[in-house]
């Protein structure tokens, strides 16, 4: 028996005569969590290998996978990880968001600091979803993915990866 099934073909809009069909399979779904020690102050770790290693554990193929960080001072980003591209991004957020004891965050929270960490995490998401085939990820030949650490202190953060495919 295949792994997919038609469930039904209906109308697209009532009347029109026209049709789409709805599939159904089963596809794996795989979870892996990685916990990496940061420093903060926008530092920049390229986590590339990490996933690769977690996508060759699966033993799928094709599909895709979903990298998040479960911090909002933090973020997952695809960037050319060249040193030059590092000291870059620093300063654009450095420009963009910067530090300052006037944000809300840090006026409202006794001993809170890091409003601008929130904001710059709230900018740039949590997570980046890269394709795969043939168990390898469809990134560009500069392409690699970094954890962003946008806090003013150092604290371990936890990514997860999910892993969808066939």
């Amino acid at each position: 028996m295949p792994y997919w099934k038609r469930l039904e073909a209906a109308p697209l809009r009532e009347g029109s005569g026209e049709r789409f069909e709805r599939w159904s399979h089963k596809m794996a779904v795989k979870t892996v969590s990685l916990r990496l020690p940061m420093q903060g102050s926008t530092q920049i770790e390229n986590i590339t290998k990490s996933v690769a290693e977690a996508l060759a554990g699966t033993g799928l193929s094709s599909g895709i996978v979903t990298v998040f960080v479960k911090h909002t001072t933090a973020s997952v980003m695809i960037i050319e990880d060249e040193p030059g591209i590092r000291a870059d991004t620093k300063s654009f957020w450095d420009r963009a968001v910067p530090a300052d004891p006037a944000w809300q965050h840090n006026t409202r929270n006794a001993g809170e600091d890091n409003g601008h960490s929130h904001l710059r995490g709230q900018l740039q998401g949590p997570s980046v979803t890269i394709p795969f085939l043939d168990g390898v990820m469809l990134l560009g030949i500069w392409q690699q993915i970094v954890l962003v650490d946008f806090d003013t202190r150092s604290r371990t953060r936890e990514l997860i990866f999910q892993i969808m495919g066939e």
